[in-house]
């Protein structure tokens, strides 16, 4: 077993855990599940909404399923807290659907790192309202 890690580890302060973060926001923006997983401890419990998630697989699936839905999906995290091995994110994506209307959700998501720095647990809730795609701003 290697003892290197490919993310930056807890204990967070805020610096370290604003970069963690980069990592994360860069794994959804790339739409790429297989990117997104490795972020993820192997065993791990991820809420998004009603929806519960416990396998790289599932993730992975989901992740899938909501880009093709929500197309050209960008997200932007930021920081509100850390401590310790969690972080309180504010969080602000926008998508359209297929018939090109833009979307606009704002949420809150708490993690919880192990200490190799992967995501062991995530809870997010969001709200999502309809915008104009002149009202972009990510």
């Amino acid at each position: 077993m290697s003892t290197t890690t490919k993310f930056l580890t807890p204990p967070w302060d805020m610096d370290t855990a604003a970069e963690r973060l980069i990592a994360e926001a860069a794994a959804w923006n790339s739409h790429d599940p297989e990117r997104l997983a490795e972020g993820y401890a192997d065993t791990f419990e991820m809420r998004d909404g009603l929806t519960v998630l416990t396998s790289k697989e599932a993730l992975k699936q989901f992740v899938r399923e909501k880009f093709d839905k929500q197309l050209d999906h960008t997200v932007k995290l930021d920081l509100w807290g850390a401590l310790k091995t969690r972080m309180a994110v504010r969080f602000e994506t926008e998508w359209h659907d297929a018939g090109g209307q833009w979307f606009r959700s704002y949420g809150v998501v708490v993690y919880q790192f192990n200490d190799t720095g992967l995501v062991e647990r995530r809870f997010a809730s969001e709200e999502t309202t309809a915008i104009a795609a002149g009202d972009r701003g990510l």
